[in-house]
């Protein structure tokens, strides 16, 4: 399951960009002024500008879902891209130039920050060499959830279903989908579809997806297509809940929910080849996830799962 999501927006930067941008749908203009020199801005020249040449016209947009939203602002010339996490989670994000002429970052790009849940965070700022000169840029910021700081305590995880009788068809460190470092602890538990799965440990809801229907072998094809649920926990830990059901999320990002609160239906749903429960628990390393051992208990006590490696 693919859980790195990036938001992209296309700038050209000059000294002539005035006014903040609409980051999920927005309009630059380009032109040439009656000096034959190229300016740019959010609004389309006024008439008394005489533009020598035609206005072009540059559209972009933050994709859907992103866990990021980048924004730019014009302060005085200089251009402030901001972060905004939209996820009630905290997010690391890495601002870095796909293109640039006559332009450098402050701090110097790539930069890193880490945006607090449903806040933003100002990451650097674009200034022109030469203003004289002008210049443009494009910038990509991508976006990974957790905290790099965070420091997972020992915890005692439920089973996330209720089921005394379990049954695992790949365990961690398995060659089809656990060996990689994301999902190398990772368990899939065998469970009908429709099966209540409930929340091994107290926390945020942080991301869902229930809106694919469609699952296959094809890893290109279907491996970020799974729906799931992200529970952040207190410790910074994030728990997965995978492959779930279409319409199978039981609840809704920002709320908050006990260990063993129903959240949601097993299904098969991504890159799956039987209806199953792929649990996993995350931590953010530095724009990398990774999955970390856990100790889970069931009515019978602590689960011992075989290793595939």
């Amino acid at each position: 399951m693919k859980t790195r999501s990036a938001a992209v927006a296309l700038l050209a930067g000059a000294a002539m960009l005035a006014g903040a941008i609409d980051a999920d749908a927005a309009r630059l203009y380009r032109w040439k002024d009656r000096y034959g020199v190229t300016q740019y801005g959010d609004q389309p020249p006024a008439q008394d500008e005489l533009p020598a040449s035609d206005v072009n016209v540059i559209r972009f947009r933050n994709p859907p879902g992103a866990l990021v939203r980048l924004r730019l602002e014009n302060k005085g010339g200089r251009y402030q891209a901001w972060a905004d996490n939209l996820l009630h989670g905290p997010v690391e994000v890495m601002l870095r130039f796909k293109r640039n002429r006559n332009v450098y970052g402050s701090p110097a790009l790539p930069a890193e920050a880490t945006v607090p849940a449903r806040s933003s965070v100002l990451v650097a700022t674009v200034s022109m060499t030469d203003p004289i000169r002008g210049g443009d840029f494009e910038l990509l910021l991508d976006g990974l959830p957790g905290d790099p700081a965070a420091q997972p305590t020992a915890y005692e995880y439920r089973l996330p279903f209720d089921y005394a009788r379990v049954r695992v068809d790949q365990g961690p460190g398995g060659s089809f989908s656990h060996n990689d470092p994301q999902n190398r602890y990772a368990v899939d538990f065998a469970l009908a579809e429709g099966t209540s799965i409930v929340a091994v440990r107290e926390g945020v809801v942080m991301q869902v997806e229930s809106d694919f229907d469609k699952a296959g072998l094809n890893r290109e094809k279907y491996g970020g297509r799974a729906n799931f649920i992200r529970i952040l926990h207190d410790d910074g830990s994030m728990a997965v809940y995978a492959h779930l059901k279409p319409e199978g999320v039981q609840v809704r990002t920002g709320q908050r929910v006990r260990q063993g609160e129903r959240i949601g239906l097993s299904g098969n749903t991504g890159f799956s080849t039987a209806p199953h429960l792929h649990f996993v628990l995350q931590v953010n390393r530095g724009m990398r996830l990774e999955s970390i051992p856990f100790r889970m208990f069931g009515p019978l006590g602590e689960l011992r799962f075989p290793s595939s490696r």
